[in-house]
């Protein structure tokens, strides 16, 4: 669609919306709201050719929404409210390499992110987000009444803590943290900022439904894993330098790619804070 303002937006497949014609840096109060509106109501807002240094980036964030640092990922030198995504030549393993949706685990899950591509792989390395409004949608009647009865368990110990996933690779630097949380949400929320219902489990962090045993979670949790990520619910982002994506953690997943080995790939990213989920 196009708006009465100079940038337009229009929904890309799958997930998601493309914003065009902004420059995040002199970006108007109404071109903010906007913004933030699209992230809430489409999940992800795409947006390329943007020059930003760390403390324009960390302007720009501040006026989405306050900023929380991310308690495992490694920072700027510089700046703490920037993590690096990083991976190196020499790394075999990526962050954020199967599906998920940040802070699940905590009892006030982030808001979102504002991520920014600092160096790219000359290919590969594009990031999928998947749109948890439209997975809800598609559901039948029958299972989201069946759904609006539960509560599902959420950790982060089984991938950051001592003996966690990624101590088992070559990223043993997110592992190894004491700080562990979990935490107990709907399986399906109202989010907060559109109104409308969302699903809220994810392959990475949720590891049960409240009340019921592993193997009848794992039967209910399998089945909806594999329904979110059909390819009609799916968006793939394709990353240049400068390109940005503000995604929305309570009505979205979204999965790095890991297909650029012995290739340097650096984004900036900034945590948006959130608050308890209904």
């Amino acid at each position: 669609m196009t708006t009465t303002l100079d940038l337009s937006i229009r929904p890309t497949e799958g997930c998601g919306a493309l914003v065009q014609g902004v420059d995040l840096n002199r970006a108007t109060d109404a071109e903010i709201d906007l913004i933030r509106a699209t992230v809430f109501d489409r999940g992800v807002a795409f947006i390329h050719d943007q020059q930003m240094t760390p403390e324009q980036q960390i302007a720009f964030a501040r006026r989405l929404a306050p900023i929380v640092v991310n308690r495992y990922f490694p920072k700027t030198e510089r700046y703490p409210e920037i993590a690096k995504v990083e991976k190196t030549p020499e790394q075999q393993t990526n962050i954020g390499g199967g599906w998920h949706t940040d802070h699940s685990y905590d009892l006030a899950p982030a808001m979102g992110s504002v991520l920014l591509a600092v160096e790219t792989p000359p290919t590969g390395g594009d990031t999928l987000f998947a749109d948890m409004y439209a997975a809800y949608d598609a559901l039948s009647d029958g299972l989201k009444s069946t759904l609006a009865t539960l509560k599902a368990h959420h950790a982060s110990e089984h991938v950051f803590g001592k003996t966690s996933v990624y101590a088992m690779t070559d990223r043993a630097d997110l592992a190894g943290n004491t700080d562990v949380p979990e935490a107990i949400h709907p399986v399906v929320i109202t989010h907060p900022g559109s109104g409308k219902k969302a699903l809220y489990v994810n392959p990475a962090f949720t590891t049960g439904i409240v009340g019921w045993s592993r193997e009848e979670s794992m039967a209910l949790l399998g089945y909806l894993y594999q329904h979110a990520v059909k390819p009609q619910f799916v968006h793939r982002f394709q990353w240049a330098k400068g390109s940005m994506a503000i995604w929305d953690n309570r009505c979205t997943w979204h999965q790095a790619m890991n297909d650029y080995p012995g290739q340097y790939r650096l984004m900036h990213r900034i945590t948006l804070d959130g608050g308890p989920l209904s």
